[in-house]
């Protein structure tokens, strides 16, 4: 489960930039700050490598495992 927080991204596209697996697109809408925040559009092509964590400079991505229930 991938989940970009809306509060913290500041719309570098670090994450797009960087993903091996092309998970991430901007998204149409724009945030409070007015900025258009990365999506994952690809999110059956995750590895969950987790670079775009890594890379992140506002944490404000996190991934996950699927939960299982």
């Amino acid at each position: 489960m991938i989940t970009v927080n809306e509060e913290l991204c500041k719309g570098c596209n670090i994450c797009k930039e960087f993903c091996p697996h092309n998970v991430y697109e901007e998204s149409k809408a724009l945030n409070k700050k007015g900025i258009n925040v990365p999506c994952p559009k690809n999110k059956e092509q995750c590895t969950q490598c987790g670079l775009c964590t890594l890379l992140c400079p506002d944490q404000a991505i996190k991934v996950d495992d699927e939960d299982e229930d």
